[in-house]
């Protein structure tokens, strides 16, 4: 079971949390003795924006972007039920049950360990992770679990288009009730930069490429040369993150373990919330699998990205997603594990 499960996940996707774990050290490292590495790519600045993190969070994001295919929105129609689960419990729920279950850990239960104003910061990082469900790393964990391909797309597809209209008002609101004052102007910016110019360029780019080469040039050879771009872009932010949080970090090492501690709670929850409803509404399996990994799973590269443009690279709230991309994998993998072996639960 063990070769057939790690079949659809790449090299690098299977040990992320091993290189972001490197990253993190070289990170911390080059803060502490180069210092003037990251002093100099601070003054590349707009409007409250890191130019080269801007640049390193497109790589990212844009190859995910390539990969949903939004004619398959017209095939919603079909077998709505999986859907409906799915956006209630992206949507509906767990923003708030992210707050909640932070809000507690953070403020009652680690309040020995944690000032009042960093758990306000870390709070508002883990309200980003909450509020952004996952439309890129939900086709790795689909495939591993033997989801239907097509029936991922359409809930990937669905959800980006949601997350441009609900992500700004669900992230103000929390964010609010938080005492975190942001401005509608920064958030709405954010979005534009780190989702809907991606997303515009995702889509331009699959429309031309397979107007001339089609569709399977497409699908089996142009996109697999993007592979490992996101996860490049990734690794290369987070170096450039920790080289600006060496001093946070090394201030406060045994928070990483306590930020993650409710997101870890927060993913098995809602991964149950969605996959045990599958079941009472009779779905199959490889519906309701990826039902409940898209749920589970984050759009971690959005969060970093929109906390590092709300926060700036050195703010805790950063930290906070960047725990999230620490134990999304290892968690997501648990998971995968327990969807294999409860496929007797669904009919066939």
């Amino acid at each position: 079971m063990k070769n057939q499960n790690m079949e659809g996940i790449g090299f690098f996707q299977k040990y992320l949390s091993i290189w972001v774990a490197l990253c993190m050290v070289v990170g911390v490292l080059i803060g502490k003795f180069l210092p003037g590495i990251p002093e100099f790519l601070n003054r590349f600045e707009y409007a409250k924006v890191s130019i080269p993190t801007a640049i390193l969070i497109w790589i990212m994001i844009y190859p995910m972007m390539m990969k949903v295919d939004f004619q398959s929105i017209k095939n919603v129609g079909k077998n709505p039920k999986g859907l409906f689960v799915t956006w209630i419990a992206n949507w509906l729920i767990k923003p708030f049950t992210m707050y909640a279950i932070a809000s507690f850990f953070l403020y009652v239960v680690f309040k020995n360990y944690i000032t009042p104003e960093l758990a306000k910061e870390y709070l508002a990082g883990a309200i980003l992770l909450g509020a952004a469900p996952c439309t890129a790393m939900v086709f790795v964990w689909s495939t591993l679990t033997k989801g239907n391909p097509a029936y991922t797309v359409v809930q990937v597809a669905t959800n980006d288009l949601i997350i441009l209209v609900a992500f700004v008002p669900i992230v103000k609101f929390l964010l609010g009730i938080s005492k975190v004052s942001v401005p509608w102007d920064t958030l709405i910016l954010s979005v534009v930069l780190f989702v809907v110019i991606p997303l515009g360029g995702g889509i331009l780019t699959r429309i031309l490429i397979t107007r001339h080469r089609g569709v399977e040039y497409f699908e089996k050879q142009f996109l697999p040369k993007f592979d490992n771009v996101t996860i490049t872009g990734l690794l290369l932010t987070l170096i450039l993150l920790f080289a600006f949080q060496g001093e946070v970090f090394l201030a406060n090492p045994l928070h990483i373990l306590l930020i993650a501690v409710p997101l870890t709670i927060q993913t098995f929850f809602i991964f149950f919330l969605s996959y045990l409803p599958c079941r009472l509404l009779k779905l199959p399996h490889n519906i309701a699998a990826p039902a409940g990994m898209i749920g589970a799973s984050n759009f971690f590269e959005l969060s970093v990205a929109v906390a590092i443009a709300l926060f700036g690279t050195t703010s805790p709230a950063a930290l906070a997603t960047v725990v999230g991309v620490l134990t999304e994998v290892p968690v997501m993998l648990i998971l995968v594990k327990i969807a294999n072996k409860t496929t007797h639960w669904f009919p066939k």
